[in-house]
C-alpha cells in the first residue's frame, strides 16, 4: 500500500494543473483533425512538466507525444481530446442549452480523457525520477478518435514499435476494467458519377447518380439478412446531387460505416458491400469510385494487463463522490428515460439501484451482462502492444454517450474527481509494469501468443492518408 499511496500522492500534486487543462479543452471543443488549440495546450503542459515533446507525429499536425525517463521499457499512456459536432452545451445545468448555436461539444468526455492520461504520465515521470527505476513513460496525445482513426495511422507509422505495454481509460458511468469488446469498423465513401440532363425534356439522356445511391441502399438492406449477427452497416449521404429535381443528378456520394466483431469478418463484409455498389452503378449506367475514409480493428484483450489494472482499481476503491455530486447527477438522471438507466446496469450484469445516481463501487473483473459494442481506434494499439483500458465513473449512471448531458457534466466536480481517479489507476498500473519485470513479461508473452494465432493486419490501406483539415488562420487584431 505504501507504494500505491506514493504514486497517488504524485497524481494529487499535479491534479490542479491538469484539471485546468481539462476545462480549457472543454471550453475550446474541436472536432476530428482540427484539434489545434487542444493539441497545443497538451504540448505546452508536457513541456511545463519537463517532458521531451514531439509535435505533428505520424504526419498529423494535432498528434503529440511526450516522453520522460531513460532506458528500460516504454509504457505508453494514451490520451484523446477531440470533440463532437452539434453538442455545444452550457456546463453545470440539467437542461439542454447551447453554449454556441450549432457548435461542437465534448459529448464523449475526451477533455477529461486526455488530461487524466497526461496526469498519470506526470506521476509516473516523478516516480521514475525519485526511484531511479530504468524505464520511460510516453504520453500519446491522439486526435480524431471519433471516426478519424488517428491511432490506426499512428500504429501504421511505427509510433508504437518500441512500446512494451500501454494503458488508457475512458469516461464512463461505471468504474471497471473495460472488456476487450469492440467492433472492427471501416468508413468508405462511395461516389457515383453519371450524366446530367433535363429531367423532363431529355431524361433518357441522363444517368442518375442519385438513383445509384438509392439502389445501393436497397441492395445493402437486402444484404443485412445475410451477415454475421454482430455486424452493423450504417450510412449517411454526403452529396445528394443538388436541390433541383428537374436536373438529373450527375454526382452523388454516400459514406458507409461497416462493422463486425472480428476484423476478418469486417473485411469480407466490405467486399460484399462493394459488390452492391458496383451492381448499383451497372444498373444505372453510372461509374462508382470507392475511397476508405478511416478503419479500425477490433480490440485484442490481455488478461494479465486486465488483472493488473483491476488490482489497482480495487486497491484504490471507488470514486469519492459527495452529496453535491449526487444531487447534480440526480438532476441529470431526471432528463433521461428509464431505459437509459436500466441499460447501464444490464451492461455490467447488475440489478438497478435506486439509492445513488453515481457509481460508488468497482465492478468485479469479468462481470459482463448485456453486450453493447461500438468501435475505437484504441483497438489497433491493442494489436501492437499489450493494453488495458479503465472505464471510470465521471457522470450520472445511464447518461448516453454523445449527448448534451455528457457535455453538461464535463466540467463538474464529479467529472474532475473521476478523471483524477482514472489517473491514479493508470499511474499505479504503469508503476507495477515498470517495477515488476515478470509481470510485464507475462503480459507480453500472452500478447505474442495471441498474435501467433492471429497476426495483426492493419485495416487501413497503405494509400489512405489522414483526412487532415487546414490550420485556421489567426484572428485579425482589432483596431
Amino acid at each position: 500500500m505504501r507504494n500505491a499511496a506514493a504514486i497517488w500522492d504524485r497524481v494529487e500534486a499535479h491534479a490542479p494543473d491538469l484539471i485546468g487543462l481539462s476545462d480549457r479543452v472543454w471550453e475550446t471543443p474541436e472536432t476530428l483533425y482540427a484539434e489545434f488549440r487542444s493539441a497545443a495546450e497538451h504540448a505546452a503542459m508536457l513541456r511545463a512538466k519537463g517532458f521531451r515533446v514531439a509535435e505533428g507525429v505520424a504526419g498529423i499536425p494535432t498528434a503529440v507525444m511526450g516522453e520522460a525517463g531513460e532506458g528500460g521499457p516504454v509504457i505508453a499512456i494514451l490520451g484523446e481530446y477531440d470533440a463532437l459536432p452539434g453538442l455545444s452545451q452550457v456546463a453545470g445545468i440539467a437542461e439542454p442549452r447551447e453554449l454556441v448555436p450549432g457548435g461542437a461539444g465534448h459529448g464523449c468526455g475526451h477533455n477529461l480523457l486526455g488530461a487524466a492520461a497526461l496526469l498519470a504520465a506526470c506521476a509516473v515521470k516523478d516516480w521514475l525520477e525519485a526511484t531511479g527505476t530504468p524505464g520511460r513513460v510516453r504520453y500519446y496525445g491522439c486526435p480524431a478518435e471519433e471516426g478519424g482513426a488517428a491511432k490506426t495511422f499512428m500504429v501504421r507509422a511505427g509510433l508504437f514499435d518500441d512500446v512494451a505495454a500501454a494503458v488508457t481509460w475512458h469516461p464512463n458511468d461505471m468504474t471497471r476494467v473495460g472488456p476487450a469488446l469492440s467492433l472492427a469498423n471501416t468508413r468508405i465513401d462511395f461516389t457515383f458519377e453519371g450524366r446530367a440532363s433535363h429531367a423532363a425534356v431529355s431524361p433518357h439522356l441522363g444517368r442518375s447518380a442519385l438513383d445509384a445511391v438509392e439502389l445501393m441502399s436497397v441492395g445493402v438492406n437486402y444484404l443485412r439478412e445475410h451477415v454475421p449477427q454482430d455486424a452493423r452497416i450504417h450510412y449517411a449521404y454526403l452529396d445528394a446531387g443538388g436541390r433541383a429535381p428537374n436536373v438529373v443528378q450527375a454526382r452523388a456520394a454516400v459514406r458507409y460505416s461497416i462493422r463486425a466483431l472480428r476484423l476478418a469478418d469486417m473485411l469480407a463484409l466490405v467486399e460484399r458491400v462493394k459488390d452492391v455498389a458496383r451492381g448499383a452503378a451497372l444498373m444505372t449506367g453510372t461509374r462508382v469510385a470507392m475511397k476508405v475514409f478511416s478503419a479500425v480493428s477490433n480490440m485484442l484483450g490481455n488478461r494479465t494487463m486486465d488483472r493488473a489494472m483491476q488490482a489497482a482499481m480495487e486497491e484504490l476503491g471507488p470514486v469519492p463522490f459527495d452529496a453535491a455530486d449526487r444531487a447534480f447527477a440526480a438532476a441529470i438522471q431526471a432528463t433521461l428515460g428509464e431505459g437509459d438507466i436500466a441499460a447501464s446496469y444490464r451492461i455490467v450484469g447488475m440489478a438497478p439501484r435506486a439509492d445513488t445516481p453515481l457509481c460508488d463501487w468497482v465492478v468485479p473483473l469479468g462481470q459482463i451482462g448485456e453486450v453493447m459494442i461500438g468501435s475505437t481506434d484504441v483497438a489497433d494499439v491493442s494489436w501492437k502492444v499489450p493494453l488495458a483500458e479503465a472505464l471510470v465513473a465521471t457522470h450520472a449512471i445511464g447518461t448516453p454517450a454523445h449527448t448534451w448531458q455528457i457535455t453538461a457534466q464535463g466540467k463538474s466536480p464529479a467529472a474532475h474527481k473521476g478523471m483524477v481517479h482514472a489517473a491514479k489507476v493508470m499511474a499505479r498500473t504503469a508503476e507495477r509494469l515498470l517495477a515488476d519485470p515478470a509481470l510485464l513479461a507475462e503480459a507480453r508473452a500472452e500478447h505474442a501468443a495471441r498474435l501467433a494465432a492471429e497476426p495483426y493486419v492493419c485495416p487501413m490501406p497503405e494509400d489512405v492518408t489522414p483526412p487532415l483539415v487546414p490550420r485556421p488562420e489567426p484572428a485579425a487584431a482589432a483596431g
